[in-house]
């Protein structure tokens, strides 16, 4: 069966010295959304962006906002994450002790709720909040960094968290993010995947746009 998936091109990888042109590529691409990225150096290694440049980002952005944040207590910023019109905000299971609680104040500011789980944790930690969530991020790296080998045992956790969201009637996306080229991404789509995050592959590619289209049509 063919499937062409969403594709949310990764900020993170984008050249911050031409952010103007960069997003116009964006905008003119086939892409389906801009994945952001938030770190705040305690859940992650690393610090990313804050919200003053993210207000210049979504000003310029025509496409949803997919909003990753990589923080601890995330639920402090769910008003920011709203004022930038984001679509999505998404949430680690590992940073929420009352995940349940998270999921219901992303939804009642109006924004589509999504949980992440990094490499090491399971997928059948979801089986309580998976009708809950409008998607499940899967990190296919360990957060923090840009660049990374693909971790192959995404695979199967994608298959897993498949079977999950159909014996429970859930509705949720499967989003993966890290290590996505055309090679991965195929297998990810075929594996089950709804959504894939792409950084260096699209913004260090020669043709951003051609990429995009390559990556949408992987699944088919």
């Amino acid at each position: 069966m063919e499937k062409e998936l969403k594709i949310s091109p990764s900020l993170l990888a984008a050249d911050f010295g031409n952010l103007e042109r960069e997003l116009g590529k964006i905008n003119k691409s086939e892409a389906d959304w801009l994945h952001i990225d938030i770190m705040d150096g305690v859940f992650v290694p690393n610090i990313s962006f804050g919200f003053p440049v993210l207000k210049y980002v979504a000003k310029l952005c025509e496409k949803p906002l997919d909003v990753h944040l990589m923080i601890v207590q995330p639920e402090k910023f769910i008003h920011e994450v709203k004022d930038l019109g984001a679509m999505m905000m998404n949430v680690h299971y590992e940073a929420c002790v009352h995940l349940h609680r998270v999921i219901q104040q992303i939804k009642d500011a109006g924004m589509k709720a999504g949980v992440t789980l990094n490499p090491s944790t399971p997928v059948f930690l979801l089986e309580d909040i998976i009708r809950d969530v409008d998607m499940v991020l899967l990190m296919s790296v360990n957060p923090g960094f840009g660049g990374q080998k693909f971790i192959e045992h995404t695979i199967d956790k994608v298959r897993a968290l498949r079977e999950l969201i159909e014996r429970t009637g859930s509705h949720a996306l499967i989003e993966v993010d890290g290590g996505v080229n055309q090679e991965t991404g195929a297998r990810l789509a075929k594996a089950g995947a709804d959504v894939l995050v792409a950084g260096s592959a699209v913004f260090k590619a020669p043709d951003m746009g051609e990429m995009i289209h390559q990556l949408k049509i992987a699944g088919r």
